[in-house]
Order: structure tokens, then C-alpha cells, then sequence
């Protein structure tokens, strides 16, 4: 199984494959409009400027799961992020990342790659004490917190998975290594 063997629902409800993004690096983000992590839309949207017309895609997915901290529906949600941040790349209906009705997009991504690049010993305890309030993580694989972000490559294989505190502009460099 390939992950553009997948789809995802858009913010309109309908069904997008993720084959349309063959051959694009992507940026695969859990998010939250209300959460500490939120000014990260900042770095992602800086990125998406500085590398879009090379080929790099950030699909965004917002999500509840973490002290329901994306409330709202997923315009509200769209509108905020558009307002506040400026965003203006791909974000889709809001999903669930962990548990029994997570998102098969998820599964494929955590399954690929089941822990987190974590830099730093103040980011490694911030993640441990994050670990221990996240009510939906209950499987070592499993998401731990909102901005948890997977970086895919041209070819669909996915190369990295970063936890909250990994700032997206400290992806730049690999992300330039893959366009």
C-alpha cells in the first residue's frame, strides 16, 4: 500500500485523493486553532511561501483530540487560520488521529514511522509530560499532540515525523534536500 492509495475529505465533505499530490513533497500536519503549538501556522505558511512553486505541499488537518483544542467547525476553523495566520495552503476536514475511529491517512503515516524526532533535552521532557495529559494516546505510535507533522517525499515514502516542539522552519534544510 502506497499513502496515494489513500484519501481524505476537504473541507467542502468530498473525497480527495492524495494521488493528486504524487510527486510533490508534502508536510502532513495534525493542528489546533486554541492550542500553544497554534503560531507554528506562522512556519508552516513561511515554508509554503518559500517552497510551494518547488513542488511542496502542506495538507493540514485539523483536530480535536488533544484538549479540545480545534473547536468549531471546519469553516471557523478555516476562517481563523486564514484570518490570524494567513494560511493559504490545503487544510481538510477535521479528523481524529488516535483511536478507534482514527483517520486511515493516520494509521499508514504513524505505522510508517512510530516515534517522533525530538531535539533537545527541554523539548524531550516537554514531549514526556505532553505524553502524560494526552488522554487519546494510548499506543506507543500514536500521536501525542497537536502539530505533530510528517514530511513525505516526490516518491510517497515517508522520511520523517517530528513532534510538537520541532519547529516547522527547522525543517527547511531537509525539506530543501527533497525538492
Amino acid at each position: 500500500m502506497s499513502i496515494y492509495d489513500l484519501k481524505v475529505k476537504n473541507r467542502s465533505n468530498e473525497e480527495v485523493s492524495l494521488e493528486s499530490f504524487k510527486g510533490k513533497v508534502l508536510i502532513i500536519v495534525n493542528t489546533a486553532t486554541g492550542c500553544g503549538f497554534t503560531p507554528q501556522y506562522e512556519g508552516l505558511e513561511k515554508l509554503y511561501n518559500e517552497y510551494h512553486d518547488k513542488g511542496l505541499e502542506i495538507l493540514d488537518f485539523p483536530c480535536n483530540q488533544f484538549g479540545n483544542q480545534a473547536p468549531g467547525t471546519d469553516d471557523e476553523i478555516h476562517e481563523f487560520c486564514t484570518l490570524r495566520y494567513n494560511t493559504s495552503f490545503d487544510q481538510f476536514a477535521k479528523i481524529e488521529v488516535n483511536g478507534e475511529k482514527e483517520s486511515p491517512l493516520y494509521t499508514f503515516l504513524k505505522n510508517s514511522i512510530s516515534e517522533d524526532t525530538i531535539e533537545g533535552i527541554k523539548n524531550k521532557m516537554a514531549m514526556k509530560a505532553i505524553e502524560k495529559i494526552s488522554q487519546s494516546c494510548k499506543k506507543k505510535n500514536d500521536i501525542k499532540w497537536n502539530f505533530t507533522k510528517f514530511l513525505v517525499d516526490r516518491n510517497g515514502n515517508i522520511v520523517g515525523r517530528y513532534s510538537p516542539t520541532y519547529k516547522p522552519e527547522d525543517m527547511e534544510d531537509k525539506i530543501k534536500e527533497l525538492i
